[in-house]
């Protein structure tokens, strides 16, 4: 692909994404996010009704009166998206692929971000991080990093969600928002959420499509293993074989949801051809409460 088609559709997804930014979610993202991040300002004495988590116990025992750590907002955060580019993503029976929705809902919230003044950083991952654009603030970095996702071409077609995570956690010293696109076809990366969740405000994105959960009956189906690129051939007749995939789906689903809540972090389930725009403002209105 030219220089000038790869331009064309970098700005149509400015265009679409942008707009939804400046004039719905800028307000949402600064009241879901903004408070969120706090940096030590100062010690003072403990005063009645002061939350005793907060108590300096070194300043305490030198003085030998109570004193707890003075809290203010961070003016500015760093929002964080880590992208699965694995070959898995390249699938979708409605509108559009995961692939294309993850690349949206990256820009919606980049271009939010940047409305709030924040810096926008990105990891983009398959089974190894392939690619890393630190944080910086600026239109023309939020264009690059919408490049980046949409043209990236994954080196690995598979999945490694621990890698992403540890990545991140290495990489980010300070506290940032930290979105996590994918379908979440892996497992094992329970406790990698777990230490993201605290050193990060951490939010899943399950990114999904209808046909992914529901096998249609088409008969006998080759089909190519987007993971491992290998033709399959299944019968999609068979109701044992259905009942067999949906527990596998189901399954997956419950491990990312079991373990996003347990940690603490927060997630979102989002299909293709679904109307992003009414959950990203219910999520983040409810963030908001």
């Amino acid at each position: 692909m030219d220089t000038n088609e790869i331009l064309k559709k970098v700005r149509k997804i400015e265009i679409k994404t942008k707009g939804l930014s400046k004039h719905i979610f800028s307000g949402e993202y600064h009241s879901a996010f903004k408070g969120k991040g706090m940096s030590f300002s100062e010690v003072r004495e403990y005063q009645y009704g002061d939350d005793v988590r907060n108590i300096d116990w070194n300043v305490t025992a030198r003085t030998g009166d109570p004193f707890v750590k003075v809290f203010e907002e961070e003016r500015e955060l760093t929002l964080m998206l880590l992208v699965d580019i694995s070959k898995s993503t390249l699938f979708g029976t409605r509108t559009q692929m995961k692939s294309e929705l993850i690349t949206e809902l990256s820009a919606v919230l980049a271009f939010s971000a940047t409305q709030n003044n924040d810096k926008v950083g990105a990891i983009l991952f398959s089974s190894e991080v392939e690619k890393y654009i630190p944080p910086k603030k600026g239109k023309g970095h939020i264009l690059r990093i919408i490049r980046e996702i949409i043209y990236h071409e994954a080196k690995h077609p598979d999945t490694n969600i621990k890698a992403a995570l540890e990545y991140l956690n290495n990489i980010q010293k300070k506290k940032s928002i930290a979105f996590l696109l994918s379908d979440f076809m892996d497992t094992g990366y329970e406790d990698a959420v777990s230490i993201s969740a605290r050193k990060h405000d951490l939010i899943g994105m399950h990114i999904t499509d209808t046909a992914e959960k529901e096998l249609i009956n088409v008969g006998l189906l080759k089909t190519i293993d987007a993971e491992t690129g290998k033709p399959v051939f299944i019968d999609t007749s068979s109701r044992a074989f259905r009942n067999k995939y949906r527990k596998w789906y189901d399954s997956n689903f419950n491990y990312f949801n079991t373990h996003f809540k347990k940690s603490g972090a927060d997630l979102v389930s989002i299909k293709t051809g679904e109307d992003y725009v009414k959950l990203l403002l219910h999520f983040f209105k409810s963030r908001s409460k």
